[in-house]
């Protein structure tokens, strides 16, 4: 039921300017406290921290994201930026800088991001909206394709 109201919620107008500003925070914050083995997020969807390499400044950036767990230890997950028109620097620092570290459930993980494009983004995309169906609305939102990334360990 939480997940049903939280998937309602972000489909509103203000969520897009608000929830940015407010979700990422309070899952580092868990985290934190947590010492890397909680995300509040991870209460209502898979959620990982992961930390990139800054495009243009070099330095590492981690966040929050949620994701879907692959049976090979990978993970994809959605540049969907809250719906907003923008790709999510995230997204931009992996195709930058394609290695990149996953925190998930206390383990870190190395992996290797690989964008899906064609064949391989049509067969992930109906697995990704039954993980969190409100990706059909941030594309329709954005207007834009949302990237869809593979993290290979």
């Amino acid at each position: 039921m939480l997940k049903r109201l939280l998937q309602r919620m972000t489909m509103t107008d203000w969520f897009p300017r608000v929830g940015p500003k407010i979700i990422p925070r309070m899952d580092r914050a868990v985290h934190w406290l947590t010492r890397g083995k909680g995300l509040t997020s991870d209460l209502m969807i898979p959620t990982m921290l992961l930390t990139t390499t800054g495009r243009k400044s070099g330095q590492p950036r981690s966040t929050p994201l949620a994701c879907l767990p692959e049976d090979d230890g990978g993970f994809l997950v959605v540049g969907s930026n809250f719906g907003r028109e923008s790709h999510p620097a995230w997204s931009g620092n992996l195709l930058a800088h394609p290695r990149a570290l996953v925190h998930f459930r206390g383990k870190d993980i190395p992996v290797t991001a690989t964008l899906l494009t064609g064949e391989a983004r049509a067969e992930a995309w109906p697995r990704l909206l039954k993980l969190w169906p409100v990706f059909d609305h941030y594309t329709a939102r954005s207007g834009r394709d949302l990237r869809v990334f593979r993290l290979s360990p």
